[in-house]
């Protein structure tokens, strides 16, 4: 029997894909999760190091089994990547201890390796950084094809995957801690609509980790955007196309899972809630269908959130909002549907006020909020449980 992203031999705790579904140990296995994008971050300082351990603690007493956060800073103020090639070993032994920190809490990562957008250095600074070295570059959109930085991101790439955990001294390429990698967090190429620089982009990638881990799972980090394979599906945009296509972005063979992320107050603006609510269902329902019926493989909602920032927040309103994506999820995974989880926008710890953008969930000021989560994840594992085998079987 074929898996996706495991090795023969080498498949324990590892997760794979069989079909349109999720596996572990070869039974289908759901996520209810969350991202935490600033966990290397906090971990790097002992003075805030508890944060990530007090998140992943609360995390697993309300039932999450899954986080994505940054396996990337690039360039800038504390940066992973201080110039191509070149790392912080203070912030790469921070990441080390939030992988040890997910295992002891049972939760698996998916980490993403690299930015669209420029927070943490993103594409814009690996642009700069071939600039730097005399090279003429037109846009940041260039890094999906020029050569140069194209070995700058492959260089990222490896440097990651082979890191020797300096707590667990296992592999981040052989350590099961890691559910998958993403390839880059919402990719983007507006200068070519057409498709084809992020479809090259994410074929030479995708295949370029697979040389380096066979056992781990690869997504490419994608919003949901139809482009021009199947232009009928292009409908189903909010209105706008960024150079990615759902469709043949994730048909590539090396890609094991499709992602959607969905943010109806940033992409249908001005609309009311049950316009929002219409599209987020459509969203969801469109990309399961198309995920199980055209592309064969399973689907993470890997971002959702509701910003206090938006006009007539309460919380009640990100209750239902949570709610009614996790009804999606839920309805899909029990009856053996390709949606295996979804992960919102996302957890802070207490005292990160600073650092929040309006979709934060403070789990210790969030009781309601916790209560929709729970529920989610008696749910979800209830799937694990009652079909298949649980975790603590292994």
């Amino acid at each position: 029997m074929a898996y996706h992203g495991e090795a023969e031999g080498a498949r324990d705790n590892f997760i794979g894909t069989r079909g349109s579904q999720f596996v572990m140990n070869g039974r289908p296995f759901y996520f209810n999760g969350f991202n935490s994008y600033w966990l290397m971050y906090m971990a790097s300082d002992p003075s805030t190091r508890d944060k990530v351990t007090d998140t992943f603690a609360q995390a697993s007493k309300y039932g999450m089994n899954l986080a994505r956060t940054w396996a990337f800073s690039d360039g800038g103020y504390r940066a992973l990547q201080t110039s191509p090639g070149v790392y912080n070993d203070d912030m790469f032994k921070g990441l080390d201890f939030v992988v040890s920190e997910a295992k002891k809490h049972g939760i698996y990562l998916l980490l993403s390796l690299v930015n669209n957008w420029e927070g943490f250095g993103g594409k814009r600074q690996y642009v700069q950084w071939a600039k730097d070295k005399g090279h003429y570059l037109n846009n940041d959109d260039d890094f999906f094809t020029n050569p140069i930085v194209k070995d700058y991101y492959k260089n990222h790439v490896k440097a990651v995957l082979t890191r020797i955990n300096s707590i667990t001294g296992v592999a981040y390429k052989d350590d099961p801690t890691i559910f998958a990698w993403e390839l880059i967090n919402e990719p983007r190429c507006q200068s070519d609509l057409s498709g084809k620089d992020i479809q090259d982009w994410v074929e030479e990638m995708s295949a370029y980790v697979k040389t380096i881990d066979t056992k781990h799972l690869v997504e490419v980090g994608m919003e949901g955007f139809y482009g021009e394979s199947m232009p009928e599906k292009k409908q189903n945009n909010p209105g706008y196309e960024v150079g990615t296509d759902f469709i043949a972005n994730n048909l590539i063979l090396h890609v094991d899972f499709t992602t959607i992320h969905l943010y109806p107050d940033q992409w249908v603006p001005g609309s009311n809630d049950e316009v929002q609510a219409e599209f987020v269902h459509k969203w969801i329902q469109t990309h399961i269908d198309d995920s199980k019926s055209v592309i064969g493989k399973p689907i993470m909602v890997t971002e959702f959130g509701k910003s206090s920032r938006s006009p007539g927040y309460n919380v009640e309103a990100r209750d239902n909002y949570f709610s009614s994506i996790f009804d999606s999820v839920y309805r899909c995974a029990r009856t053996g549907g390709p949606c295996g989880g979804a992960l919102f926008w996302q957890v802070m710890a207490q005292g990160m006020a600073d650092w929040s953008d309006g979709y934060e969930v403070v789990l210790e000021q969030s009781p309601s909020t916790v209560g929709v989560i729970s529920q989610q994840s008696r749910e979800i594992a209830s799937l694990n449980q009652i079909k298949f085998a649980t975790l603590a079987d292994y």
